[in-house]
């Protein structure tokens, strides 16, 4: 009888760590998505800028 309480015990903090290793891999995913696309728009921003003013004379 001990031994499946503790197997069940053992369930329980396997799945709620792994809950919470799933969320931080998403957290990290998303913040990663947002530097890009930041990143992106930044480097357009400065290259249009850039391409304005040289074909300005």
């Amino acid at each position: 009888m001990q031994q499946w309480r503790l197997s069940l015990q053992l369930f329980k903090l396997y799945r709620d760590v792994s809950a919470t290793n799933i969320t931080n891999c998403l957290r990290v995913i998303r913040n990663a998505w947002h530097f890009y696309h930041a990143s992106a728009f930044v480097f357009k921003v400065v290259c249009r800028g850039l391409g304005i003013a040289l074909l300005t004379p």
